[in-house]
């Protein structure tokens, strides 16, 4: 099938390219040049494993091309996905602004029937919206329908190529049939495409987000209550995962969610809901415990080392909101290291992935280092803020011997807490 996909940020490129690697000819359309000369060369902009070689090998086979002439895309395709930002507006909603230059673009462009794919994350009732503009600027068919990604940023790829799940909202049994053929080669063994009406798919992804959200703030929250009353976070969360009517997944406490959807959807379903007179209690408690969830990190530093850290230094292990991936928005880090460095402290910071990321959010203003344990020369104690794999199992009698003081800051729990006593480190961890 010949498919556009508009927009080669975080889904469109891993859309488009998984898309091509089934089989079908994919047209990514950006508006920034330079953008698609580094994905024409096989240069990507964002760290995704596979995603990379799976651009390669389709750019090779010539299934996947990159342009930013969306008039011709369009004229080319049947099916246009729409995969630009929704970024957080001012009061929490969805700004739909590209949303709706694209569906403009497309109108204006149609040469035949399409049917117009809203992939970005829209509120309720932006299918429809989409329609009526479309409807201004086009006299030729089109149905316009609701797939929205369910994608873990660090395992994109292999969630896009084996899905648990693709909802399609549509009111047309055309686009319906369309969309199954498309989805119909990554579900060979099974059908778990769920077909539901238009509204209903934009609230599902808003819900199953927001839900995820609560299940990790739910958490977070017994672990500050174990930790004042002497209960071990830890053997709670197994006690509770191994319920099967719960589950393990989302269940771990920490430093709380970040990124670029659980923060943005949660204020977006919030904004959505006050728009029609209700009140999301449960949904805006788990926002806010989430920022505390960060403040408290920092209130067991200063507790610790007290209100003034000038000529303290503190070794950062992890930057990125989460392993297996570069980006650093709504990241705990960002706010965890700009209130030690506004209290006087000095941060060495190491990442895997997110160093050059980190410089737009800190500019010079922190010591970017090479390697992990370079971070704790000098350093007063080391914090862990993303859970990399190459974390999990260091060599703890060098950091003892390098750090000023042993002390661990673990915000992730991802430490043998006793172990580390018993190796003369003071060790700080959430809700034990």
């Amino acid at each position: 099938m010949n498919i556009t996909v508009i927009g080669t940020g975080y889904v469109g490129l891993v859309a488009g390219a998984c898309l091509a690697d089934m089989g079908n000819n994919v047209i990514c359309v950006d508006n920034n040049v330079e953008k698609l000369r580094q994905l024409e060369a096989g240069i990507i902009p964002i760290y995704e494993p596979g995603l990379e070689e799976l651009v390669k090998s389709n750019v090779l086979e010539k299934r996947l091309a990159f342009t930013s002439d969306i008039d011709y895309a369009v004229k080319c395709s049947e099916v246009c996905f729409i995969a630009v930002g929704t970024p957080q507006g001012e009061d929490g909603s969805a700004d739909l602004q590209y949303v709706f230059e694209v569906a403009k673009s497309i109108a204006k462009s149609m040469n035949g029937y399409k049917v117009i794919v809203d992939k970005s994350t829209v509120p309720v009732g932006t299918a429809q919206k989409v329609t009526e503009l479309i409807k201004q600027n086009t006299n030729f068919d089109f149905d316009v329908v609701s797939n929205p990604e369910f994608l873990k940023q660090g395992n994109a790829v292999d969630d896009f190529l084996h899905p648990d799940r693709v909802i399609i909202g549509s009111n047309s049994d055309k686009a319906t049939k369309i969309m199954q053929e498309i989805y119909s080669p990554f579900f060979r063994t099974g059908n778990r495409v769920i077909v539901m009406d238009v509204k209903s798919a934009e609230m599902t992804k808003y819900a199953a987000n927001s839900f995820l959200a609560t299940k990790i703030s739910f958490m977070n929250q017994i672990a500050n209550l174990c930790e004042k009353i002497g209960a071990d976070a830890e053997m709670v969360r197994v006690g509770v995962a191994t319920d099967s009517r719960i589950g393990n997944k989302f269940l771990f406490p920490g430093l709380g969610y970040g990124g670029s959807c659980f923060p943005k959807d949660v204020k977006a379903l919030i904004k959505t809901a006050s728009e029609f007179g209700y009140d999301m209690s449960i949904i805006r408690a788990a926002d806010e415990i989430n920022k505390k969830q960060r403040t408290n990190f920092i209130d067991r530093i200063i507790k610790r080392f007290g209100n003034d850290l000038t000529g303290k230094t503190f070794a950062v292990w992890g930057l990125a909101f989460k392993p297996k991936t570069n980006d650093m928005r709504e990241a705990p880090a960002i706010t965890i290291i700009n209130k030690l460095l506004d209290m006087g402290a000095k941060v060495n910071a190491y990442d895997p992935k997110a160093q050059e990321t980190a410089r737009f959010y800190f500019k010079d203003n922190i010591n970017y280092v090479e390697s992990s344990y370079e971070a704790l020369n000098g350093a007063d104690a080391l914090l862990l803020l993303t859970e990399w794999n190459e974390f999990r199992r260091p060599d703890f009698a060098r950091i003892k011997s390098t750090l000023k003081q042993p002390v661990i800051f673990d915000g992730r729990n991802q430490y043998d807490k006793a172990r580390l006593e018993e190796y003369g480190f003071e060790c700080y961890q959430i809700g034990r």
